[in-house]
């Protein structure tokens, strides 16, 4: 399976897949890296693993693309034969453009239990509402923000000590566990869904 991964920033969530590509757990192959900013770290991991690394100039400062800068990214993961789409740590919405090439197939990773907490801070957020257990959520992407159908989520304990900066940590951590984990659970079993909910061809059986 050929994933193309979308990032803004440091890229440690596309770290994580490119360790597991490298020690042969992830499945599937990362064909392409992306990203809005010129400068960000992530490129510079991809390059680092030998993965090609663009950046993709888009003319709009806002979340929400325009859509002939969106076709950009469609056309280049075309290029690079990409089937799934990966968000790791993009800070664009997506639109039509891409949901329409690739239905069900594009990953956001969110650092909360969705619904809880969706958009921006989610930690904070948590905080602020004073939750005693948070995480993480793998899901499919559609139209709205943070909204789309639940594949996977790992819980994380909030301790009274916590800040935002140290819960943001171990939310983190449980991160580069679930993304990997879940790409790989796509690539060897799959899913189908039937509205919000997600069955996996898997169910049932044992799993590590």
């Amino acid at each position: 399976m050929r994933v193309g991964v979308l990032v803004s920033g440091r890229g440690s969530n596309l770290q994580a897949l490119l360790d597991a590509q490298a020690d042969g757990t992830l499945g599937a192959e990362v064909a392409v890296v992306l990203s809005d900013q010129p400068g960000a770290a992530a490129l510079e991991r991809a390059e680092a693993a030998g993965v090609p690394a663009i950046h993709v100039p888009v003319a709009s400062k806002r979340a929400r693309m325009r859509e002939d800068d969106e076709q950009q990214f469609v056309s280049l993961l075309r290029e690079h034969r990409a089937e799934w789409v990966v968000l790791a740590g993009f800070f664009r919405i997506v639109g039509t453009p891409l949901l329409e090439a690739y239905p069900d197939r594009i990953l956001n990773i969110h650092p909360s239990l969705l619904p809880s907490f969706p958009g921006l801070h989610a930690q904070r957020q948590a905080l602020e509402h004073g939750v005693r257990v948070t995480g993480c959520t793998v899901h499919l992407v559609d139209s709205g923000v943070d909204s789309g159908a639940i594949l996977e989520q790992r819980t994380v304990p909030v301790g009274q000590a916590d800040t935002e900066e140290s819960l943001s940590s171990r939310v983190l951590a449980e991160e580069h566990l679930a993304l990997p984990a879940t790409v790989r659970r796509i690539a060897v079993a799959g899913f189908r869904r039937e509205g919000r909910r997600v069955f996996w061809n898997d169910e049932g059986e044992e799993r590590t």
